[in-house]
């Protein structure tokens, strides 16, 4: 049985050393960085099962903003934030922020893996079925053990490599908005700057391709401020 895998976001070297003993030691795959930069290129690589993330990183994007990507990015993670504040604000803001838990430093080794094994738990236990293999997409559907697009006729979409990795991506994620940064690292595996349009590019394509009107889009529609969400057909 595979390990569950933890990335653990820790500031302080100490305790990340000793948090990452521990959580090796009781049967946890673990990765242990210690900003938000090298959080976000770890979870491009790969997205874990749980992120226990500090809340006071350095650089721009504190431990709040961090977990609002990671949960616009993916909504099976499990989030557990790490907090020497004993503020209940704090607390609120970390939950409202989409975390799963909340465990205040200093804090005992027992419960800190207790709050993780608790988290793993619901985590797998979120909706999504165990095996995509056929999506419905408007009126066309995703074939993904095919790797094809079929139209309403029963006929084959063309498209690009990157276009089905996206498609994906989306019938993975339904009714989630996934961001403009998420969606390029995980299809091309490179950073967006601010005046990088792949993305919606991508996007004009496939809706060219799947919807019934591209100009007032239905199935991938966009997200203010965020990036695009799929929405599959009402049954």
């Amino acid at each position: 049985m595979q390990q569950p895998s933890v990335l653990l976001v820790e500031v302080d070297a100490h305790q990340r050393r000793a948090a990452e003993t521990m959580l090796i030691d009781h049967d946890l795959s673990v990765i242990a960085v210690e900003n938000g930069a090298q959080m976000r290129r770890q979870v491009s690589r790969a997205m874990p099962d749980l992120v226990l993330l500090e809340v006071d990183l350095p650089g721009q994007e504190d431990g709040f903003a961090l977990t609002r990507w990671l949960r616009e990015s993916n909504t099976k993670v499990g989030i557990i934030m790490l907090t020497a504040s004993n503020d209940p604000g704090s607390t609120v803001r970390g939950l409202d922020s989409g975390a799963d838990d909340y465990v205040a430093k200093p804090y005992e080794p027992r419960e800190l893996l207790a709050r993780c094994k608790s988290v793993l738990r619901r985590s797998a236990n979120k909706s999504m079925p165990p095996r995509l293999e056929r999506i419905r997409m408007g009126r066309h559907v995703l074939d993904l053990p095919g790797c094809r697009l079929i139209d309403p006729d029963g006929g084959d979409v063309a498209l690009t490599s990157a276009e089905f990795d996206m498609l994906k991506l989306f019938a993975e994620n339904p009714n989630r908005a996934l961001s403009r940064d998420w969606l390029l690292e995980t299809t091309s595996h490179r950073s967006r700057d601010p005046f990088d349009r792949a993305i919606d590019l991508r996007v004009t394509r496939l809706r060219r391709k799947i919807e019934p009107m591209p100009d007032k889009p239905t199935v991938i529609r966009t997200v203010r401020g965020i990036g695009y969400m799929f929405v599959p057909p009402a049954e």
